[in-house]
Formats: C-alpha cells, sequence, structure tokens
C-alpha cells in the first residue's frame, strides 16, 4: 500500500495498487521455466501471478506479516496453483538457496530494509549468474499526491508542504543512491524507468477514509492527537478523498519507478 501497513477494511492493497500492478507484471516478463522470488509478497497476488506465467518453473513470495503469508497460501490453494509457495520470512537475513531464482520481483517491498545493502547482497546471492532483480518503489514523496495530501490534512497544512521524504517509504526514491546501494551489494546495469498511476482508494467516500485512516502512519499520528484535534484532522482527511471521488471511485495521483539490476554473470 501507500507505504505503511494496514488493518483490514472495505479497500485492498491489491485493488490499490492494480494500475501498478499491470505495469510491474509487463516489465517483470516472467517466462515458462523461470524460478522468481517475490520479496515482500503480502498476501501473493504477485508470485501467484508469477506462478501462472511460469508454469515450469516455481514462484516463492515472503514477507515478513504472518496474517499476510497465511492468506497468501490460503488463496493458492483456493486457485489451485501447484508451483507456488510462501514463507514467513526478512529477505534482508533468510537463508535462501543460492543461486537458485532466475528473477527477484518486488511492489513496493523493498524499501523497508534496515540494512539495504546487506539486503540486496542477500538477494543478489540467491539469484543465478545472470538473474535479473525487478522491482517498484516509490519515488519522493513530494511527487506523490497521496502522501502531500493526507500529510498536509493531518497537519492542518502547518510546517512542511511535503510529508518527509526520509520516511521508509520513500527510502529508494533517490535514483544515485539507489543505483550506490545495488553496486555495493553486487548488482550492474541498474536502470530506472518512470510509473506515472495513480492509486485507488475505494469506490467511495466513507471506503476511502476507512483506507486512509488504517494506514499505520495514520492511525499513529491520530492517537498522538488530541481528541479534538483528531476528529478535526478526520474531518480534513475526509474533505480530501471527497475531492477526489470521480465515477470509478475515489483516486490519487502517484510517481513510482521501476528499478531494474543484474546479477553480473561471474560474480560470487
Amino acid at each position: 500500500m501507500s507505504g505503511s501497513l494496514h488493518t483490514p477494511g472495505r479497500t485492498g492493497y491489491d485493488a490499490e495498487l492494480r494500475r501498478h500492478n499491470e505495469v510491474l507484471r509487463l516489465a517483470v516478463g516472467v517466462q515458462h521455466h523461470d524460478h522468481v522470488l517475490d520479496i515482500g509478497c503480502g498476501t501473493g497476488l504477485t508470485t501467484r501471478e508469477a506462478a501462472r506465467a511460469a508454469q515450469s518453473g516455481t514462484a516463492l513470495g515472503v514477507d515478513v506479516s504472518a496474517p499476510a503469508i497465511q492468506s497468501a497460501r490460503e488463496l493458492a490453494r483456493v486457485e489451485q496453483l501447484g508451483n507456488v509457495t510462501f514463507e514467513e520470512a526478512n529477505a534482508q537475513t533468510h537463508n535462501f538457496p543460492q543461486d537458485h531464482f532466475d528473477l527477484a520481483i518486488s511492489r513496493f517491498g523493498t524499501m523497508f530494509f534496515d540494512n539495504p545493502v546487506d539486503a540486496f547482497a542477500n538477494i543478489r546471492k540467491a539469484l543465478r549468474p545472470a538473474g535479473r532483480l525487478t522491482m517498484m518503489v516509490w519515488q519522493s514523496a513530494e511527487h506523490n499526491e497521496w502522501a502531500v495530501a493526507i500529510h498536509q490534512a493531518l497537519t492542518a497544512g502547518d510546517g512542511s508542504l511535503s510529508p518527509d521524504s526520509r520516511k521508509p517509504a520513500f527510502s529508494l526514491a533517490d535514483p544515485p543512491t539507489v543505483t550506490e546501494i545495488l553496486e555495493a551489494a553486487g548488482f550492474a546495469e541498474v536502470s530506472f524507468t518512470d510509473v506515472h498511476k495513480p492509486v485507488y482508494y475505494g469506490p467511495d467516500v466513507a471506503a476511502a477514509l476507512d483506507w486512509v485512516c488504517g494506514f499505520t502512519s495514520n492511525a499513529d499520528a491520530l492517537k498522538r492527537l488530541a481528541p479534538a484535534d483528531a476528529t478535526r484532522a478526520v474531518e480534513r482527511l475526509r474533505a480530501v478523498v471527497a475531492a477526489h471521488l470521480g465515477d470509478e471511485g475515489i483516486w490519487f495521483d502517484s510517481r513510482a519507478w521501476i528499478v531494474t539490476a543484474m546479477r553480473p554473470r561471474h560474480s560470487s
């Protein structure tokens, strides 16, 4: 989702990112025999899509959330996918099989590592030589309308006009920094593609407000306010989402990067 965990609600993470998912699927280009690692897989939509494309291969999804992994397993059983597995794991430290995967993918699941160089080095070792990394990450906060609008509603417009770009959701927003991280982790041929697609927050104002207030960062911010201030902040949020209501529900503008890199053919 837009940079934070979320409690169950009327709008889903996969629904929020439906436009981004189409772009990522095309960029990933899973082949028939690929073995795919999905990092920060959530409830596993991208993993299951990879498994369907890799009919003679496999897909492994990992996430630190036990409830998400449980849901992912249940959905895979319902869809009768025999070549997909899920593990509750931190990709930064997990002991993946070495030189195994043809492709590592992630949809907004790589921005939260404590030590990104170590994490990406661990992922690189799991890839076969010439294996590919394709991930989607948010561009800077000021380029994401959802982040700016929510921040201004929560703060009544006080202070900076844009949210703190140092927040984890935006930790991989700067191409030179990301290139430095990936090259330090042993990757090569790092490239960036601009993704300008909106995020979906629900069919109506009530659903969108429930979704936005359920973001962990927003819920925590509201809890820190005095009750009267929290009530006013929620009403400002209601006005913000109402202003974005159209014929197809509530959408906010956003910008992301597709980042690609390769494990060199001759690397340890």
